[in-house]
């Protein structure tokens, strides 16, 4: 079965609240995206990193499902989640079904596969050294 490898970045609310939920919220978020409940199993997590205003992954994912579909599914699922586990999320997103922003960056992985897994790894990294430009 020929599959698709997509790198999907998304934004969200994981550094709202007190900084402790922030970081029991990540670590929390990080278990829940890396393992997604009732995904499709053709779907693969290849790697995932989880920021406090934004996530990336790299799926596998089949072509008889389309990127959408599974951005949609994610959301959904770890947005119920994320609200079930940490009741301030349900205060802060009051009259909202998610708490994922509507966008997200879909794009596929060719031959720089080991350059687009290596940014995601480390995207961490990276936004901390831009924090500290001096101007």
């Amino acid at each position: 079965m020929l599959s698709t490898k997509l790198n999907i970045t998304s934004s969200g609310p994981l550094d709202i609240g007190v900084k402790s939920s922030y970081l029991v919220s990540q670590q929390y978020a990080f278990q829940i995206l890396k393992h997604p409940e009732n995904l499709d199993p053709d779907i693969e997590v290849v790697k995932l990193n989880v920021q406090p205003n934004h996530i990336h992954m790299v799926l596998v994912i089949p072509p008889r499902v389309s990127a959408a579909e599974v951005v949609q599914f994610i959301k959904t699922q770890s947005s119920g989640e994320l609200k079930r586990k940490f009741p301030f999320l349900q205060k802060q997103f009051w009259g909202r079904e998610g708490i994922w922003s509507r966008g997200y960056c879909v794009s596929t992985v060719g031959l720089n596969e080991k350059e687009i897994i290596a940014y995601v790894e480390h995207q961490d990294r990276d936004d901390r050294g831009q924090l500290k430009l001096a101007l």
